[in-house]
């Protein structure tokens, strides 16, 4: 994975944003430490202004690394903490650009050197700190302002961490956080399932593109086998090489799983480890 603090890469959310992540690639262990903070409580601290008045929030996580280590996957063993840690510090070396509007208005922004249109910018997650070196040494983790946005518009509110983790496959673990986070859609393209991976299936030769589906398929075996769909069928229409797929399936549970937020909330003009919004 390329660790080049320049490392750009952009994502396109059709049809509404593009998405710059900036400062190194991520990889399975960063989406799983991500994953395991959702899982474990956290609290929300409001920032409050001399007149009264909130001026944003944050949430921290307090922990211990025995439950940091447990929820992301690691044996409970010291040696595992400096892997945490680092993971963690990577985590925080990566910041994202959200931009609204569509993909072509972004690149002719960009081409001219221009800011492409409005929205935001913030790190995956803020400060770090931890009293000890044992497995039941308290750990707090404060999350960037995006996870805000994210908890209070529910788009990653109802991620299994139990069916996450369960699934033996890097496409799985890929994919499931979205398809987990939309319980009213019934079904994906592959166009779609391969923009999430950084591939474009559309413009693939024909031996790439039939592994691919033949990944899709794994994958969504594995979901199935883990708890997490019911079932599902890869479906094709049309002739040829125009044929396109998709993948219908249904959720296993009746539920998405919500995070368990603190009810209190917290507020404070002192710094608290938190960082400035």
């Amino acid at each position: 994975m390329s660790t080049d603090a320049d490392f750009v890469r952009t994502y396109v959310v059709k049809p509404h944003a593009v998405v710059e992540v900036r400062g190194r690639e991520l990889g399975t262990r960063h989406r799983d430490a991500l994953i395991a903070l959702f899982r474990l409580r956290a609290k929300r601290f409001e920032t409050v202004g001399e007149n009264g008045q909130v001026k944003g929030s944050v949430y921290r996580t307090d922990a211990t690394w025995r439950d940091i280590l447990k929820a992301s996957g690691l044996t409970a063993h010291v040696n595992n903490l400096i892997v945490a840690l680092r993971i963690l510090e990577e985590l925080r070396s990566v910041t994202m650009r959200v931009f609204t509007g569509t993909y072509d208005a972004y690149e002719t922004a960009v081409a001219k050197g221009r800011l492409p249109s409005a929205g935001w910018s913030d790190g995956l997650i803020g400060s770090i700190n931890w009293t000890g070196v044992n497995l039941d040494s308290e750990v707090s983790v404060t999350y960037g302002e995006w996870v805000r946005r994210t908890f209070e518009t529910k788009n990653l509110v109802s991620v299994s961490a139990d069916v996450y983790f369960g699934l033996k496959g890097d496409f799985a673990r890929a994919w499931w956080p979205y398809i987990d986070s939309q319980p009213n859609h019934h079904y994906i393209t592959l166009e779609t399932l391969s923009e999430m991976v950084g591939r474009d299936y559309r413009t693939e030769p024909s031996k790439k593109r039939a592994r691919f589906r033949e990944d899709v398929v794994s994958a969504f075996n594995d979901m199935v086998r883990a708890g997490g769909l019911a079932e599902f069928e890869l479906e094709a229409s049309g002739p040829g090489r125009t044929k396109s797929y998709r993948v219908i399936y249904k959720h296993a549970l009746p539920t998405a799983k919500q995070i368990e937020l603190s009810d209190e909330i917290f507020a404070t003009q002192g710094e608290l480890g938190l960082p400035h919004l």
